[in-house]
């Protein structure tokens, strides 16, 4: 209870009331498709003063998944996500540099072994045994063997890290690849891969949040991806979507939203062969997702997007 005051009085000091700090745990709640009764448990999970150590790595990435989560509104991460685990090592948020930050990701990967939660941002370069991608004088390639094995699971979040991203787009002179594939047998731990370009933090944060209710990492797909946020096509929840009828596709007027516009597939929309949850959990306080803006889904969240979805305005 003296966890969960002070970490309301923080948020109510950023103008978060315990209100919002409620509709945010719906929110979760709802994405992981847990019933309304859990909700007070996720809020005790949030609140819960047994954090697991985490160590987050960045590899080839645009560091867009890091400012994906900083960006998310509801609540402010530093008072809510960085309260609720323990981030032990992130390059983009750490104050210190150089020697002292190894220092600390040595000390971690040693003091929690077995405990800690890996967090990964960005695809491992694997061409040449790695050295296109180099971070205090060794390889990512290297690192992600030294940290990745010893923690009790591994999370990529986004497309990189999950599969590769625009940096295994042909003619990939890098050997890019995702963590998992990266490193094959070598990581017997779990992985679960949370992809998007970027991800929706939502969808982040119930990963987390599943492990801290249930002690376990949530269900996944074939593709190591989390049921609850990749479990239908985007075009299965889209307002816009159309249907097949003898062979041709028929507009579906279903809601007061499709009648702004239609089924964008013509245009090249890649959601009947992409899963994720962005019609339902949208971003920017569910604000809009890009089908809503009028743009079509590039299906960021399948691998080997560039390659496969492209041209991204030619239909499937």
């Amino acid at each position: 209870m003296e966890r969960q005051k002070s970490l309301e009085e923080k948020l109510a000091q950023k103008g978060v009331t315990r209100r919002d700090f409620m509709k945010f745990c719906t929110l979760v709640s709802a994405t992981m498709g847990l019933a309304p009764s859990f909700v007070p448990k996720v809020a005790e999970a949030l609140t819960n003063p047994q954090r697991p150590p985490v160590v987050y790595l960045h590899f080839a990435e645009c560091t867009g998944c890091t400012e994906a989560v900083l960006r998310t509104t509801y609540p402010w991460i530093d008072e809510l996500l960085l309260e609720t685990i323990s981030v032990d090592y992130h390059e983009t948020i750490m104050a210190a540099a150089g020697h002292s930050v190894e220092e600390v990701l040595h000390e971690t990967v040693k003091k929690y072994e077995g405990k800690f939660i890996c967090v990964v941002e960005g695809a491992i370069p694997t061409a040449e045994n790695g050295i296109y991608g180099m971070i205090a004088g060794k390889t990512m390639l290297d690192i992600a063997k030294e940290v990745c094995p010893k923690a009790l699971a591994t999370i990529c979040i986004g497309t990189c890290s999950s599969f590769g991203g625009v940096q295994a787009a042909a003619p990939n002179p890098t050997g890019a690849k995702g963590v998992a594939d990266a490193l094959g047998d070598l990581l017997k731990t779990p992985v679960v891969n949370v992809p998007g370009c970027p991800p929706n933090p939502i969808n982040f944060v119930g990963t987390i949040v599943n492990y801290l209710l249930f002690g376990k990492l949530p269900e996944l797909d074939d593709k190591k991806r989390p049921l609850f946020a990749y479990g239908k096509t985007v075009h299965d929840m889209c307002p816009r979507r159309s249907h097949f009828e003898n062979g041709e596709f028929v507009e579906e007027w279903g809601s007061e939203e499709a009648k702004l516009g239609y089924c964008l597939y013509n245009l090249g929309c890649k959601g009947p062969e992409t899963y994720n949850n962005c019609p339902k959990v949208k971003f920017n306080e569910g604000t809009s997702w890009p089908v809503q803006a009028g743009h079509p889904c590039i299906g960021c969240s399948e691998p080997d997007f560039w390659d496969s979805m492209s041209p991204f305005y030619e239909a499937l």
